[in-house]
């Protein structure tokens, strides 16, 4: 396609033969006339072949050179009124659909006034200025029309770019939000299960055999997060972190209002930030009890998560952080207070979340 555009444009400068009509059929010819000819075309095609290898200089070094040409060269020889319809291509290729109308009802006057002067001196000559007023418009607008459908193509392939770029991002984030959530959970999980072991030899087979199954679960489940297969269930959090803190001896109760159905994607992400809660209790809160609700309430979904601890005044890592990124990409927000223990509460709009 490129080639057969490439020589498309050069078959373009055919219409500069429109110069050759005035000396070969004025009985007045001389030598003059032909040396005109000779001026403008070499004057011009540089021009021309300028503005298609830099379209950001085309105004200053094309079309106005053209335009100054044209005008010169038309009283001498009224084929060179061809120049303005070069021109008219020029200011397509260049400029706006708006600024490219006003050169061509430029062009158009200027043409108009050749005109005039050569009805009052030479009448033959106006029949030479007509097609080039025709087709500056009818070129020119077709020029508009190609140029704008490249720049949008321009920019379409700019902003493919920019939301592949974006797309990445979001992706390696999304993974590093998931590693950090399964491995701080699951480390923390194995961390105190050996810890058990060590406290209670009796229980080493027991916590050893299930060191081994939450160390198979997990590596499952970071397989799917780098895939993107992963999705985290609301139910077997609450299971898991009933579990996980009952074995720390932390009384767990839950509270889930059994009529909400939360939409896949908004459970996926209030599971992972109710593991990261529940992770958070279990290393730094030292708690007793740790209450679990989910319900709806005032037009939002509501995840609160609150112990009696002492993690309270820590400051917030990275988990948090992760967190507040993905409930933040629900529409909903992530609050945390430290007044005896620590409540943490994760809000999502009902009309995102159900």
């Amino acid at each position: 396609m490129r080639k057969v555009a490439g020589i498309s444009r050069w078959l373009h400068l055919i219409y500069l033969g429109n110069l050759l009509w005035a000396p070969i059929f004025d009985p007045a010819t001389d030598w003059v006339d032909w040396a005109l000819v000779a001026v403008v075309a070499v004057a011009f095609v540089p021009m021309y072949v300028l503005a298609w290898l830099r379209p950001d200089r085309v105004r200053w070094w094309c079309l106005v050179p053209t335009v100054v040409l044209g005008a010169l060269a038309t009283p001498f020889n009224a084929g060179a009124a061809v120049l303005f319809v070069y021109a008219g291509a020029f200011a397509g290729l260049a400029e706006s659909r708006r600024v490219a109308m006003r050169w061509f009802v430029g062009l158009t006057a200027l043409i108009c006034v050749f005109g005039v002067v050569s009805v009052v001196e030479m009448p033959y000559r106006l029949w030479a200025l007509l097609p080039s007023l025709i087709f500056l418009w009818v070129i020119g607008i077709v020029q508009v029309e190609w140029s704008e459908r490249d720049r949008e193509g321009s920019e379409l392939r700019i902003r493919t770019a920019r939301i592949e770029h974006l797309a990445t991002l979001a992706e390696r984030e999304r993974i590093a939000r998931d590693l950090h959530d399964l491995l701080g959970h699951t480390l923390t999980a194995i961390i105190l299960r050996a810890q058990l072991v060590a406290a209670d030899p009796a229980r080493a087979q027991e916590e050893a055999a299930e060191i081994e199954r939450t160390a198979r679960a997990a590596l499952g489940e970071i397989r799917d997060a780098v895939t993107g297969w992963r999705s985290a269930s609301l139910d077997t959090e609450l299971e898991a972190a009933r579990t996980a803190l009952a074995s720390l001896g932390v009384e767990v109760v839950v509270r889930r209002d059994p009529e909400l159905v939360i939409v896949g994607s908004t459970e996926h992400e209030l599971a992972l930030a109710l593991r990261e809660a529940v992770t958070n209790v279990a290393r730094h809160a030292n708690a007793r009890t740790c209450h679990i609700g989910v319900e709806a309430r005032d037009g939002e979904l509501r995840l609160v998560i609150a112990d009696d601890g002492i993690g309270g005044h820590a400051a917030e890592g990275n988990g948090l952080t992760g967190m507040r990124e993905r409930i933040a990409a629900l529409g909903g927000l992530v609050g945390r207070t430290a007044t005896a223990g620590t409540t943490v509460t994760i809000a999502v709009p009902l009309k995102v979340a159900t």
